[in-house]
């Protein structure tokens, strides 16, 4: 078995008079694929965020590489990290959102090169030679001075792919990346995270395409009302799942 990356433990996020996670437990390993399915407003989205730190936790922990995130220790104390601190901690997670979050005034090759650059302090040279590398891997190597507002919603989303991967994570979290895309562009956007997902990159998938969870996902964690209530083996957990409230969701999807 490979090393835990990811170690969450009772995580809890609340939100006025909501709580969007409620002890939310959840391992994964590195090199794993794990995809996270659940109605809406199931506390997924959420989940990814408190693990990329956009959201701070209000109970639980959560763990990358064994290091824990937003406190330090002093002794038998925790104290909660400066925003520096919390900013390095995140370089080691990519993520990929719904709405692509591309700069509009760059081209797409500047957009995979300014966190490199301004970021991780590398020179502009090899963050360039990199970023060609990542555009030319996500099938983009003929737009790579195409300004966003040039490109379809698939293409940009390759796009916000390679600008995770040019940050050189360790994972990195997609959260329901196609789900604002045309029909017709879903596919090239799941070939890239296939072959991400083949190159062995850990990943985290907040997602309703099923197929993709059938044939990419190691395992297939189910959330409802914020509690992640089963996790598995993707083809035990989505073929026969033990928890009834699962069953009937994937049985609604495939409706």
């Amino acid at each position: 078995m490979s090393e835990i990356l990811v170690k969450a433990i009772d995580v809890t996020k609340r939100f006025t008079g909501f709580t969007a996670l409620d002890r939310a437990s959840l391992d994964i390993r590195k090199g794993e694929v794990c995809c996270i399915i659940g109605p809406s407003g199931s506390g997924k989205s959420t989940f990814l965020r408190c693990i990329n730190m956009l959201e701070r936790i209000d109970g639980g922990a959560i763990w990358i590489g064994g290091e824990l995130l937003g406190y330090r220790r002093d002794g038998d104390r925790l104290y909660e990290m400066r925003d520096s601190e919390i900013a390095r901690q995140r370089r080691r997670t990519g993520m990929v959102f719904q709405r692509f979050n591309l700069f509009p005034h760059l081209t797409a090759l500047q957009n995979v090169t300014e966190g490199p650059i301004h970021v991780l302090g590398e020179e502009r040279k090899a963050a360039a030679d990199h970023a060609r590398e990542l555009l030319a891997r996500v099938g983009l190597a003929d737009k790579m001075n195409h300004y966003p507002s040039e490109l379809s919603g698939g293409q940009q989303q390759r796009v916000a792919i390679a600008r995770a991967m040019g940050m050189r994570p360790e994972l990195i979290l997609f959260d329901e990346p196609t789900s604002a895309l045309d029909p017709e562009l879903v596919s090239e956007v799941l070939d890239v995270m296939k072959d991400l997902a083949e190159s062995g990159m850990t990943m985290v998938v907040v997602t309703h395409e099923m197929g993709f969870a059938r044939g990419v996902a190691d395992t297939v964690a189910f959330m409802e009302a914020g509690r992640i209530e089963e996790v598995g083996p993707a083809k035990k957990v989505l073929s026969e799942p033990d928890n009834a409230r699962c069953a009937a969701f994937i049985r609604a999807v495939h409706k």
